[in-house]
């Protein structure tokens, strides 16, 4: 039964994200004018569904030649009235989803539509607050149909087992596809690696004492498959460590070492351990189509890079490793995520809390396994040798991506690839370039005996953590707010509503003569252009970051699908290269990743976003503050993370003394081993359930 669901579940996925129905119109069951009370946004009052005081000024004027001021509605909710006969009225306190919740939770009846976390939506269903959507699929065409078409997104937010019941909308962020990515100064590892000879330079710096001590193997050999540097076919790689050593190993042998001493011995190892294959252009190793390095490889790289700052800024300061704002808790955990890929620890991306599953299928915590703790460790070690940024390590709220690379100071940090790259075009001089590359070679346990050498990312889309739940006393007052509700989150769900979600209206499209859109090829699919007009103010008002431009002045993407069609087009030439050759990679399976399927392999089963706990059983969680979202392994902005600071402070920093040490806190003092119970009860249930529908 369970390969027969994996089968069909995975064949669902083929099917396009948009192509869900033949947008049905069911007959409106509420009164026109119905008016919606929505306390729904993105993080922050700029990112509503109403324009600001800050965005809108005095007024502004927009592509679509339409003037808005500070209260007006952004062009998407405006067409949203027109097509669903509807009014918005603003309750939006300008905050996360969690803590509009939060805000609202005990004062239902004053709003109708808002934000919260699925777990918190779920939570809040379960217990007769957030009106269970499943009750009403007939009423609602498009979602249904998109639920059948991809079953996979049913189990990621059924909130109860025995009814099937769903709280949330979800939230893509585009689907099925890869995340966060590396990014490097890849003209300051061309510098360094590549061209005849040795290395030399007029000036560099001397190294501080080595700390890190060897991740990958000291002797014998390693086989990688990876992309021709064509990418047009897959070959095999051997690490060679009988001919080579291991390069960290001969760096702490030798001991004191300056930045040219270590650029030579990086590269005759790269000419050695991988039997010339990257010729003169050893900077493939890291930055190539057929990139193959590893931890180790990388420690080595940034140990030249903070040591030769003299070469690649004309000064006597480099970083190696920062976050996007070294002073941002929800951007700082960026560096233990990152850790993970390093050193192969799954967990660390989890859809949900540090979840995954394990060989057995069972579901694992990364909070309670030495691994993740060893992590941080290695990190740490990286740390006290310079090689993470020293923003990052004083918590400095100026450091910041757009500083580092706007003063030549910083190397390469783990982030979204289309925000990012967009700082070539606006922070970079000609020659420099900040690319994605390849994600390293780690050591995965993924049920292989003694583990597998391979590139894996979890770093996997999926439904998001946030959704827009209807209000139950609302609804319940006025049937007139269930029904203009469910219409909403219908026609998000509408081929035409995923458009508008995505885009904004037809204002800002590219359309032909007879008004049809002018379309590319997207993934297989044709999808529209934007208008020259979009994509100029675009610039103009945010720099080109899309997601900016979307939420903070069409009030697109706040929620439901978006499709990566309108990002793509927006990313910058630079951010195509890189994200292409990764792309290239996963297609020919050489980057392994989560599957949003019950896999054949259960430790390949993304987990999903929710888990279907009972009120009980939620109430109970809720009492293991340790472990909850404001307990000690936040990921918000103002919170604190365990791991990020045991990559600042070493173990010292919570009082532990080792990895085994730090696990069993978690595990034993902080319920960890209770925690984990409930959320393994759930997930036997929920795989219960689906194998009963088919």
């Amino acid at each position: 039964m369970k390969r027969i669901l994996s089968l069909v579940l995975a064949c669902a996925m083929l099917l396009s994200i948009v192509a869900v129905s033949a947008n049905a119109e069911p007959e409106k069951k509420y009164a026109e004018g119905t008016v919606l009370r929505m306390a729904t946004g993105y993080n922050s009052a700029k990112t509503g569904l109403f324009f600001d005081a800050d965005t809108a000024g005095e007024g502004i004027t927009l592509a679509d030649g339409n003037t808005y001021n500070t209260g007006d509605l952004k062009p998407t909710w405006v067409e949203m009235e027109k097509i669903l006969g509807v009014k918005f009225e603003n309750k939006y306190q300008g905050n996360s989803a969690a803590k509009e919740f939060e805000y609202w939770k005990e004062r239902l009846g004053e709003v109708d539509i808002l934000s919260g976390t699925a777990s918190t939506l779920s939570e809040y269903g379960e217990a007769g607050s957030i009106v269970n959507l499943a009750e009403y699929l007939d009423e609602m065409p498009n979602f249904k149909a998109y639920l059948e078409a991809n079953p996979i997104v049913r189990l990621s937010i059924t909130g109860n087992t025995k009814t099937g019941a769903i709280y949330f909308s979800p939230y893509f962020d585009g689907v099925n596809d890869i995340e966060r990515m590396p990014l490097m100064r890849t003209d300051w590892v061309q510098k360094l690696l590549d061209g005849e000879g040795e290395f030399t330079a007029e000036a560099c710096n001397e190294l501080k004492p080595f700390v890190y001590e060897p991740y990958m193997p000291t002797s014998g050999k390693v086989e990688i498959e990876t992309p021709t540097l064509d990418g047009t076919a897959t070959k095999t790689l051997v690490k060679d460590y009988d001919a080579a050593g291991n390069i960290i190993a001969a760096m702490n042998a030798k001991g004191a070492m300056n930045g040219v001493e270590a650029v030579n011995m990086l590269r005759t190892y790269i000419d050695t351990a991988y039997a010339g294959e990257y010729g003169t252009e050893r900077s493939n190793l890291f930055i190539g189509q057929n990139a193959a390095w590893d931890a180790d490889e990388l420690v080595a790289l940034l140990r030249c890079v903070v040591a030769n700052p003299q070469t690649l800024n004309g000064t006597d300061r480099v970083e190696g490793i920062h976050s996007r704002e070294d002073g941002n808790n929800q951007r700082r955990v960026d560096m233990f995520r990152f850790a993970g890929m390093l050193f192969g620890v799954r967990g660390l991306e989890s859809r949900q809390d540090y979840l995954y599953v394990g060989t057995d299928g069972e579901l694992h915590d990364a909070r309670q396994e030495t691994a993740a703790y060893d992590a941080m460790a290695r990190m740490h070690a990286m740390a006290e040798e310079g090689l993470i940024a020293k923003g990052f390590l004083d918590n400095d709220p100026d450091a910041k991506t757009e500083v580092y690379l706007e003063n030549d100071l910083g190397f390469m940090h783990y982030d979204y690839n289309q925000t990012q790259v967009l700082y070539n075009a606006t922070k970079l001089q000609e020659g420099e370039k900040y690319m994605a590359v390849m994600v390293p070679v780690a050591l995965w346990q993924d049920g292989t005996e003694g583990g597998s050498f391979m590139r894996f990312t979890e770093s996997w889309r999926s439904v998001k953590t946030d959704g827009w739940g209807i209000s139950k006393p609302s609804a319940d007052a006025n049937p007139d707010i269930l029904y203009a509700g469910l219409a909403l989150i219908d026609y998000a769900y509408s081929e035409k509503g995923q458009i508008l979600m995505s885009y904004g209206p037809d204002a800002f499209i590219k359309t032909n003569d007879d008004g049809s859109y002018v379309t590319f090829n997207f993934n297989g699919k044709e999808m529209p252009e934007i208008a020259d007009a979009t994509r100029e103010e675009l610039w103009a008002k945010a720099g080109g970051n899309y997601t900016n431009y979307a939420r903070m002045y069409l009030g697109s993407t706040l929620s439901f699908l978006k499709s990566q069609a309108f990002e793509y087009q927006c990313t910058h030439d630079v951010g195509r290269e890189g994200a292409g050759r990764i792309s290239t990679a996963i297609g020919l399976g050489t980057i392994k990743h989560p599957e949003l399927a019950l896999a054949e392999n259960p430790w390949y089963t993304s987990v999903p976003t929710v888990l279907p706990n009972t009120k009980v059983e939620n109430d109970e969680l809720n009492t293991y503050t340790e472990l909850t979202a404001n307990g000690k392994f936040s990921s918000a902005k103002g919170g604190e993370n365990i791991f990020v600071d045991l990559i600042v402070n070493g173990y010292g920093a919570e009082g532990f003394t080792s990895a085994d040490e730090a696990a069993a806190t978690v595990a034993d003092a902080w319920a960890g081993f209770d925690y984990l119970l409930l959320k393994q009860d759930a997930w036997a249930r929920l795989q219960e359930y689906y194998a009963g529908l088919n």
